[in-house]
Parts: structure tokens; C-alpha cells; sequence
């Protein structure tokens, strides 16, 4: 119903956190085009090594190359990834996290299309470095999406090569500003959206009155308030639940069910519908039509869509 490029999703690359010894480090400065070279620093030969490793990082990931992201990645690297809720450990298990990013372009439109570095920094520990560093970065070829990351990746040098131990990547704080005022924004659904939004809407009512739980203890969450007309009482899930099995008992069934007019209003996850609806319904051999005005809210979780709330009225 709603198709956004999720910031976490395609932020899963390049993670993590690392061990350091505790030799005094010597810092040196990066920033936008070329580095900073303090009068003491004796590391510029790493600097340019390690930075050509995180370019080629990048640039594996706008290939769409796993195999050169592999082998920019130690086998024991460990961090986290944006959308992880544990701790990422080993190279493995951080390929699993980035596969559906180095795939082709057709299989992955919303990958990587360009990145350019803005700010960074190095701080060496012997054979370990500390590189924080911000990222302009674009996903997407069909729809560009443009954020702003920041990371701190961990380097180790082993047999004479730097390469990533750990990383940990995130959006950059105007970067979460502006999806937040992105979220409260109006926008209208596509039309792909607006087929899907309509096809949720009206499985809810065709589950009620089939009393198909599996479907019903899906989209309706525990928040649920409904307001029904003709009834005082405002309903909850439990209620919900209880006046679906009720009608099932009472042999009743839905003959007929119309929309003629719905308007939605999406706000970032939330969609907003304005319905007129007809339903005629059959108990016991009478047939019945109920018609008026409905309010709905749709929230967008885990992947679907959940009934949060209703407001039903005769429309008199």
C-alpha cells in the first residue's frame, strides 16, 4: 500500500565496532577533497590505503559486487548493521545482511547509485585505526532517494594490509530530521498503491462477517477503537473478535458489499479513508441493507497493514 526506500534497509553496509591497544594515537585530519596533514604525522601511507578501501567499498556496492565486498571485509569483522537488534558477527552473517544489496540493477533498483565523502578523520593505534567519516549518498535509478550517513569504521592491518575488522553506519541526523517531516507530509498513493490500500480495506469487512479469525487477529491490532453506529458502547479487539464469532452463530451472511466513493489521505505510514458503504446482509432467511459514512485508519507494520480504528455513521 505504501512503497518507500527504507533508510534502514539500504543502510546495511559497511558496520560495526573493534579493539584497540592503548598506545596514545596519533590523529590525523580529512575533510571534502584532500586530508589535513598534521607535522608530526608519519601515517599518510595508511591514510591513502585505508581511504582507497573504503572507495572501494563504495564502489563494490554500486556494481552490485559481492565478491569484492566480501574481500573488503575480515573474516572475523563484527558490528552492527542499521536494522540489526544483535550484534553482527562474522563475515558471513554480514554477507547475509548485505545480499540484496549487490545484486543486479534490475533485481535491486534501489541500491547504491552514488556516494561522495564529505568529512573524515583517522585515529591510529598501532596496527588499528578509527575512521569516522559522513557520506552523501544516493539509492535508487528509477526514483533517487538522497540521504546523508555517518559511520565509524574499524581498520586492522594484518600482513602488511589494511582492511575492515567493524563499522557501525547510520543516518546522519538531518538525514532522520528530514524523513520526519517527510512522515507528516500529504502525498497521494500511485496507482499500484492505491489497488493494494483498497484490497486491505475490504478484506477487514468481508473477514468480519465471515468470522475468519486468522485474518481478523492480523489486522486488528490490541490498540483497535471502534465506533459503530447505532451503539453506545465503543468497541475494542476483543469485542471485535466477540461480534464477528456472534454472527457467525447466528447463521448470518454477507450477500452484497459496496464501496461507491472512498477517498484516501496518506501521512508518511498512516492512510486516512473517507468511505460511503452498503452492505446487505442475510440472518435467518431476512435479508437486510445497512449503509452509511465510515472513517478508517490503516497503519503500516511489519510489512502489511493493521485496522487501527473505524468510525461508522447512517450518513443521516
Amino acid at each position: 500500500m505504501i512503497l518507500r526506500i527504507s533508510i534502514s534497509s539500504v543502510l546495511s553496509f559497511v558496520l560495526g565496532a573493534a579493539l584497540f591497544s592503548t598506545a596514545k594515537p596519533v590523529v590525523t585530519s580529512f575533510v571534502s577533497e584532500g586530508p589535513t596533514v598534521a607535522a608530526q604525522d608519519d601515517r599518510a601511507a595508511d591514510r591513502e590505503a585505508i581511504r582507497a578501501h573504503i572507495d572501494k567499498i563504495f564502489k563494490a556496492y554500486l556494481d552490485r559486487d559481492c565478491t569484492t565486498i566480501r574481500t573488503t571485509h575480515a573474516a572475523n569483522w563484527i558490528g552492527f548493521t542499521s536494522d540489526a537488534t544483535s550484534i553482527v558477527r562474522g563475515l558471513d552473517n554480514y554477507m547475509d545482511n548485505s545480499a540484496s544489496y549487490c545484486r543486479s540493477n534490475t533485481a535491486n533498483p534501489d541500491g547504491l547509485s552514488s556516494y561522495r565523502i564529505t568529512e573524515m578523520d583517522y585515529a591510529f593505534y598501532g596496527d588499528v585505526a578509527l575512521v569516522p567519516y559522513v557520506a552523501d549518498v544516493t539509492f535508487g535509478r528509477d526514483r533517487e532517494v538522497q540521504v546523508k550517513l555517518r559511520s565509524l569504521d574499524v581498520y586492522a592491518k594484518t600482513n602488511g594490509e589494511w582492511n575492515q575488522v567493524g563499522s557501525n553506519i547510520g543516518p546522519h541526523p538531518d538525514t532522520i530530521q528530514a524523513q520526519l517531516q517527510q512522515a507528516q507530509q500529504f502525498r497521494r498513493l500511485r496507482p499500484g498503491e492505491l489497488q493494494a490500500a483498497l484490497k486491505v480495506r475490504e478484506s477487514v469487512w468481508r473477514a468480519y462477517f465471515s468470522n475468519d479469525r486468522a485474518v481478523l487477529e492480523k489486522v486488528i491490532p490490541e490498540e483497535t477503537i471502534a465506533i459503530d453506529a447505532g451503539r453506545e458502547e465503543w468497541a475494542n479487539r476483543d469485542s471485535i473478535l466477540a461480534g464477528a464469532a456472534e454472527f457467525a452463530r447466528s447463521g448470518g451472511k454477507l450477500v452484497r458489499l459496496e464501496f461507491p466513493k472512498t477517498e484516501i489521505q496518506l501521512y508518511g505510514n498512516v492512510a486516512i479513508f473517507y468511505t460511503a458503504y452498503l452492505c446487505e446482509l442475510e440472518i435467518a432467511g431476512k435479508k437486510t441493507i445497512q449503509s452509511g459514512r465510515a472513517t478508517e485508519i490503516f497503519v503500516r507494520r511489519r510489512g502489511g497493514f493493521v485496522n487501527a480504528g473505524w468510525h461508522l455513521d447512517s450518513g443521516k
